[in-house]
């Protein structure tokens, strides 16, 4: 299991994690008025009816935040800076946690996100959906979206259709001639990335992934049905407010603005 399901394409891509073993895992947010880096020990988990899906059980076992120097908006603007606030936010952590981390997911805000829907079909000649199918569609997708400029944060398939039909969640093992897909693809321009994980890299960390802010803020605040129901979440940040929608169980959309708490306390005073 992926921890975000995510598709990274010219990205650090999140391994699949077995959901029989404890793992760490190390996160961090560079934010426009605080950098937060938080150690998490994951212990598996019984399924259950009101957390369905959840393979692992978290506990926080570090956390180190200081206040940002070099970000504006989400976006780095001194990198100097920005390492030096990187590498104390980390360091308080592993201190907390009392062990010494290599790699971090990060999240994004910047790079001015934006999402699109793509359409793919594949012929199957009569024939059963199998797995090797599901990925032939997916990539033909995934592909449609590749641009110099952007990369892709997050690919994800928000239904499919079968001979025309739409509205097929899962179509493993049914038959038909023609498989389709709706693809939302979540992506942010390739340079701000870059800069992100320079930042990262020059306090000696690698980066092991990126995740979309409000993807994350939506599966870590929302419940099951009011995923499926459909939801938008809405994460005021001090200088990045983002939105994410989420519509049968599926991330559907997602947007940033470069306007955040701060500017709300800087009108008012």
């Amino acid at each position: 299991m992926s921890i975000f399901g995510s598709s990274h394409f010219g990205l650090p891509r999140l391994k699949p994690l077995s959901s029989k073993r404890a793992h760490v895992v190390s996160v961090l947010d560079i934010g426009s008025t605080k950098v937060v880096c938080m150690i998490g020990r994951l212990t598996p988990r019984v399924e259950s009816e009101i957390l369905p899906g959840r393979t692992h059980n978290v506990e926080i076992i570090g956390i180190g935040h200081q206040k940002s120097r070099g970000v504006k908006n989400g976006v780095i603007g001194d990198l100097d800076a920005a390492e030096s606030v990187v590498r104390l936010a980390v360091d308080a952590a592993e201190r907390m946690a009392g062990l010494t981390i290599e790699s971090l997911i990060v999240n994004v805000s910047a790079g001015r996100l934006q999402s699109d829907v793509y359409t793919a079909t594949i012929d199957l000649g009569g024939q059963e959906v199998d797995a090797n199918d599901l990925r032939k569609v997916l990539a033909v997708a995934g592909h449609q979206s590749l641009r110099q400029d952007r990369a892709i944060l997050h690919s994800l398939p928000t239904g499919f259709s079968l001979d025309g039909e739409r509205g097929i969640r899962d179509p493993l093992s049914m038959f038909g001639d023609v498989l389709g897909v709706d693809m939302h693809v979540l992506t942010a321009e390739r340079s701000a990335l870059k800069n992100l994980e320079l930042c990262v890299n020059r306090a000696h960390l690698s980066v092991e992934g990126m995740v979309a802010t409000p993807y994350a803020s939506g599966l870590s605040a929302l419940v099951d049905d009011e995923v499926e129901l459909g939801c938008a979440c809405i994460d005021m940040g001090g200088g990045t407010t983002t939105i994410s929608v989420f519509a049968e169980g599926k991330l559907v959309h997602s947007d940033a603005v470069s306007l955040g708490g701060h500017h709300v306390t800087t009108d008012l005073a």
